[in-house]
């Protein structure tokens, strides 16, 4: 159950006994407001009277009224005590008997805020809250403005105590089964106390779990994601703001990112956070460093400020997309070597057949007495000239068919 505030909005808790109507004070008469919506827990059917929607509001208030304020403040000093009113108020069309009083407050694991369950007894603020009555009536459209008293203990530790007052009203419903449960509507407004002392503003990371998940893509990197509980070891309310930075070998690749905000965790309170930090590069090892920078509350300021807290963890990211692209392009490159091998090869056989198949017909027709063929005119072994040069060297002088002058 969150609890607001301020709200006319009811809560459901599951397994709580209707509760035993007795006498009220008078009332003092309010204007009517428009009903609001009841919300139920998970698997929970509540089945209010179809003629009379009930809903009720529990506000800050003075003697007179409400006052505006949004939750009930006080700084005290131990032992220390006041007096203040809240006020229930019916917006419905009947009377309406609630059950009022006060509990303690803790911070649920995903960070909101919520009350005990009303069997729970209170062992901090709320059982430091005195109200003049356990059941209250009020008549429909009605307000009554209802005086408690804090008192602080002697021996109260210093820092902030949270709790609330409720106005709760109990009725039957069933749940996913079938079964009829007694289930119990909640409305309050939140109790804010700091008692007087030193200060000790302190958050620490516990169970701080690191995993990387790589892409298919080599080249968009993979994303890192960190988990941890972050807890409230001070007395101070505090909210934080997470960062992640991711560094390879040597700080190599750094790259930062920030998480969302947590609002506010109650002291001895725990929140789990998650930050996601993508286009992380996969360089085998890589050191996670998670920071929470405390951040206060209500813009309050505190002396000495909180100090940040961090904490590193290693993780492998082996980059196999980027291990399987160099295999790919290895096993590519010596393919496409073979393959020019192969060629060349076949290229040098295609001329070697080429030149010999010349060679065998310039054979064979030499054999044949081919005219022009290289076998028709060997060439002589001792002038290097051929045959027929040689015979017109020895012609006779008479011959006129060889002599140029005439």
């Amino acid at each position: 159950m969150r609890l607001p505030a301020v709200t006319a909005v009811t809560v459901v808790l599951i397994g709580l006994a209707p509760p035993a109507a007795v006498a009220a004070p008078t009332p003092t008469p309010a204007a009517p407001t428009p009903a609001a919506s009841a919300t139920s827990g998970p698997g929970t059917t509540v089945s209010p009277p179809a003629e009379s929607p009930v809903t009720w509001g529990v506000t800050p208030s003075s003697p007179k009224g409400p006052d505006g304020r949004a939750s009930l403040r006080y700084k005290l000093d131990p032992g220390a005590s006041v007096t203040d009113y809240v006020a229930v108020t019916n917006h419905s069309a009947g009377p309406v008997t609630l059950t009022v009083y006060a509990s303690d407050a803790f911070t649920t694991g995903q960070g909101g805020f919520d009350l005990l369950a009303g069997r729970e007894k209170p062992v901090d603020v709320g059982a430091w809250v005195r109200l003049p009555t356990r059941t209250l009536t009020v008549p429909a459209t009605s307000r009554m403005d209802l005086p408690f008293t804090l008192t602080v203990p002697a021996n109260a530790t210093p820092g902030d105590h949270t709790g609330g007052i409720v106005a709760a009203l109990a009725a039957t419903g069933t749940d996913a089964q079938g079964n009829q449960v007694s289930v119990d509507h909640r409305v309050g407004t939140r109790v804010y106390l700091r008692v007087t002392g030193e200060l000790r503003p302190a958050l620490a990371l516990e169970d701080l779990r690191v995993r990387h998940r790589g892409s298919y893509n080599p080249i968009t990197g993979g994303e890192l994601t960190v988990t941890a509980m972050l807890r409230n070891t001070g007395n101070v309310r505090l909210g934080g703001q997470p960062t992640l930075r991711a560094t390879g070998p040597f700080g190599l690749a750094a790259r930062t990112t920030t998480g969302a905000p947590v609002p506010e965790i109650l002291p001895g309170g725990a929140v789990r956070v998650s930050v996601q930090l993508s286009g992380v590069a996969p360089l085998f090892r890589l050191t996670a460093t998670t920071t929470v920078t405390p951040v206060t509350v209500d813009g309050q300021v505190i002396d000495p400020p909180p100090l940040s807290v961090a904490d590193s963890r290693a993780v492998w990211a082996l980059p196999w997309s980027q291990l399987l692209l160099v295999i790919l392009t290895v096993i590519g490159c010596w393919v496409l070597l073979r393959l020019r091998r192969r060629r060349r090869r076949r290229t040098a056989r295609d001329l070697a057949q080429a030149v010999a198949a010349a060679r065998e017909q310039g054979r064979i027709e030499a054999a044949k007495g081919i005219p022009g063929s290289s076998a028709d005119e060997p060439m002589n072994g001792q002038n290097g000239r051929a045959p027929g040069a040689a015979r017109d060297a020895t012609r006779s002088p008479g011959d006129s068919s060889g002599d140029p002058e005439k």
